[in-house]
């Protein structure tokens, strides 16, 4: 008697997306040939690769309904509790979005400050998209060419939390003559608080100590900025 092995597909199992297409269709395929012409979910199957890219790309838009600004801002542990990204590609999608907003990222091209927009344009937008306050230095050469923008600190920038010295280091560092200080508020209201204007004075006064001239604290909110020095805040 001859026994027959009997194997059942469960009624759930489903092939892989990718198996199903035709090579011209597949994610990788289409960018190769022409990435400008992929919609996102296929520009994120190609980052995140393997048999369950498609799935995987479908899951993380759902996850963030489609909004690559909040991909973006999101951690690499955030993305990771994604269905089927795990560690590894949440960093190759951090990495990719970041390389994104470099393209287009003026600071490569070593501006010179002539006015608060000039500076305010540099940092906009990366600093509207930030969950938490930042607080960044601009270095300026005697000619108020950009050297570098140095992150600081994040948190919440007020005077009991800032050390001044610690917003210094770089300039003294790169022998900078001049820097002008940039942070953002979540709130997407550039005011002033009593803190900034506070922290903006003590710098003001250690500068004059070191040598190394402020010459604006500009403050983000959502496509707004406001000048410190045009007003008068903790300049006087």
């Amino acid at each position: 008697m001859t026994t027959q092995l009997l194997f059942t597909i469960p009624q759930e199992y489903k092939p892989a997306k990718l198996k199903t297409l035709p090579l011209r269709d597949q994610p990788a395929y289409k960018v190769a040939s022409n990435p400008l012409a992929c919609n996102l979910s296929e520009l994120l199957a190609s980052v995140i690769g393997g048999p369950q890219q498609i799935e995987t790309a479908d899951a993380l838009m759902t996850s963030y309904a489609g909004d690559i600004q909040r991909m973006y801002k999101a951690s690499a542990e955030e993305l990771a509790h994604v269905p089927g990204i795990g560690q590894n590609i949440a960093i190759r999608l951090k990495a990719a979005l970041a390389l994104a907003f470099r393209l287009h990222d003026p600071r490569d091209e070593m501006p010179t400050i002539n006015s608060p927009a000039d500076a305010a344009a540099l940092v906009q937008y990366e600093m509207s998209l930030l969950d938490q306050e930042y607080l960044k230095v601009m270095l300026l050469n005697t000619r108020n060419r950009v050297l570098e923008i140095v992150t600081i600190y994040h948190g919440s920038v007020n005077s009991s939390q800032v050390r001044v010295g610690e917003l210094f280091k770089p300039a003294i560092q790169r022998n900078a003559p001049a820097i002008i200080a940039v942070h953002n508020h979540p709130s997407q209201d550039p005011t002033p608080s009593p803190d900034d204007v506070c922290v903006t004075r003590a710098i003001v006064a250690a500068g004059k100590l070191l040598d190394i001239e402020l010459l604006d604290h500009l403050i983000i909110g959502g496509n707004r900025y406001i000048s410190l020095k045009e007003r008068g805040l903790g300049f006087s």
